[in-house]
């Protein structure tokens, strides 16, 4: 589990197609505290370290998680920065909200511009997914936890406050770029609830 507050941004430093996808992540953390096995989210997908050096760790990407994620050799390629965060620790600060690292699907930004300091952000979600979107609700937009201002059918706006921009990959966002998208896992649950009636 992770809260969608980003603790590093890394660099994707090599990809390769094997049976699945392996990819080498360049970062900062401190691996010697880095268990094998352990998860970390990149750009909001839960990913296991099978590997790791003193400042990269290496994933394994499955088809099926490509095929639900903005990951492939076009968008995951040597050089790109992702939002990182290690999982969750009993005890720690839940600052954003509860994110599995499970993305649901793409959304593309729309529309960008500057509203006060902020960034106004409109992005379209997938039908089969907008449907969980509130005005107020929470979503992880590339890992990172964003509160929803509206909602118009599948568009969605979010605004992006200047440290974010700065410690995240969203300061250098633009207009037709896909996102992965974490719907809340609480308005999954009430909708699944409603329609089991």
């Amino acid at each position: 589990m992770f809260t969608g507050i980003i603790t590093d941004i890394g660099k994707v430093a090599q990809v390769q197609m094997r049976g699945d996808m392996r990819a080498r992540i360049a970062c900062h953390y401190d691996m010697a505290g880095v268990d094998l096995g352990a998860s970390i989210a990149c750009d909001g997908v839960c990913l296991t370290v099978i590997d790791k050096g003193p400042d990269w760790f290496d994933v394994d990407i499955s088809a099926e998680t490509i095929s639900k994620t903005n990951i492939d050799t076009h968008g995951w390629h040597e050089g790109r920065p992702l939002n990182l965060e290690r999982a969750l620790k009993v005890g720690d600060e839940l600052g954003g909200h509860i994110v599995s690292g499970h993305v649901d699907g793409t959304a593309v930004i729309e529309e960008m511009h500057d509203e006060g300091d902020s960034t106004r952000i409109t992005l379209r979600a997938p039908r089969e997914l907008a449907r969980f979107i509130a005005p107020k609700g929470s979503v992880a937009l590339n890992g990172t936890s964003l509160t929803v201002n509206e909602v118009d059918g599948e568009r969605f706006g979010v605004n992006v406050i200047p440290h974010t921009q700065q410690v995240t990959t969203w300061g250098a966002v633009k207009v037709s770029d896909r996102v992965n998208l974490e719907i809340d896992t609480l308005a999954r649950y009430v909708a699944r609830l409603a329609e089991a009636g």
